[in-house]
């Protein structure tokens, strides 16, 4: 596997909370390789090493919202847990890899700052993209406002455009699994 494909793994792992993009401790642990158990003993073993833009503790309202969107309730990092999960950012998954001081804990700590590196470029290009599109409408606009020779049905035409544009910068919603059992595709050749 390509460290490109390893970050993009990782990747998947980060979500949003609190306007931060973070890691939940289970999936942080399950990447250096430790138990999630050992991952928050050390982050209280070093309170100093963690201030708050480093890690929080999700509210019950976050967690409730984090297993409706995996449409599950038993899932192995939240499930049977006495307190909800600590969110990680990209400063406190690289701290939790230095209090870990294992090697595959410093091996990946790079992978996982090159997922967050990844994420802040798509944002950054979807920002960047936005931009130039906003500047390329205004001037579209200018110059239908100065050329009245442009039909009403062109400028239609042109603002269309401008709005599938926009329709694909939209990051397309998750594949969600079916829930439930779902029978197979009967075969086209029975015997």
């Amino acid at each position: 596997m390509t460290e490109e494909q390893s970050a993009t793994l990782i990747a998947r792992r980060i979500v949003l909370l609190r306007g931060q993009k973070v890691m939940l401790d289970a999936d942080l642990a399950a990447l250096y390789g430790v138990e999630t158990k050992r991952l928050n003993e050390q982050v209280r073993r070093n309170p100093d090493r963690f201030p708050a833009d480093f890690m929080f503790r999700l509210s019950d309202q976050e967690l409730a919202d984090l297993r409706s969107q995996s449409a599950t309730s038993s899932s192995p990092a939240w499930g049977g847990r006495r307190y909800a999960p600590l969110a990680f950012t990209e400063h406190g998954a690289l701290m939790a890899a230095t209090v870990l001081n294992s090697s595959r804990a410093v091996e990946v700590s790079l992978y996982v700052v090159r997922a967050f590196v990844q994420l802040r470029e798509v944002l950054a290009t979807h920002k960047d993209l936005a931009r130039k599109l906003a500047q390329l409408e205004r001037a579209t606009q200018a110059l239908a406002l100065k050329q009245d020779q442009l039909a009403a049905s062109t400028r239609a035409q042109i603002k269309q455009v401008f709005d599938a544009i926009r329709e694909l910068m939209v990051p397309p919603e998750p594949k969600k699994r079916p829930i439930g059992f779902v029978e197979p595709e009967e075969r086209s050749t029975k015997k």
